[in-house]
């Protein structure tokens, strides 16, 4: 099954990651990918979809479906994947590698930090076969 990164959300001041389940009266109600407990998040919380979020690069933005995408490969390829509790030189190492221009200077290590917990998090309870926006939108047409 694909992973549909527009219904993953990240929340402001709360670990881990969320699947959007319904839209609420005064907010949302998402499901907690690790432990499928429910929430309600009001419109005060700072709601943002892993697929609108993307990093610098010299070139531009990378969206973070072809970030997670780049870590995969490199993954796959024997290197090992960091996590956020690692030293700052081996993740920066590592998003060299998965990732080689990107830009120093916009892209930091507290922002690599989140994408690696995002990673783990996708790895553990989801799949890094992404939903693509055509795909996203032919299903959007059948509803």
């Amino acid at each position: 099954m694909k992973t549909d990164l527009a219904k993953i959300l990240s929340v402001s001041g709360q670990h881990g990651l969320f699947h959007y389940l319904a839209q609420a009266r005064n907010g949302v109600i998402a499901e907690s990918l690790a432990d499928k407990k429910r929430t309600a998040l009001d419109t005060h919380s700072k709601v943002s979809t892993l697929n609108d979020i993307a990093i610098f690069t010299s070139e531009g933005e990378l969206r973070l479906a072809e970030v997670f995408v780049a870590m995969k490969k490199l993954a796959d390829s024997g290197t090992a994947v960091p996590t956020s509790k690692d030293d700052s030189t081996t993740i920066k190492d590592f998003f060299s590698a998965a990732i080689p221009n990107y830009d120093e200077d916009r892209f930091y290590v507290s922002h690599m930090k989140k994408v690696l917990d995002w990673y783990g998090e996708l790895d553990k309870y989801a799949s890094f076969d992404f939903l693509t926006d055509e795909e996203r939108e032919k299903e959007l047409e059948k509803a």
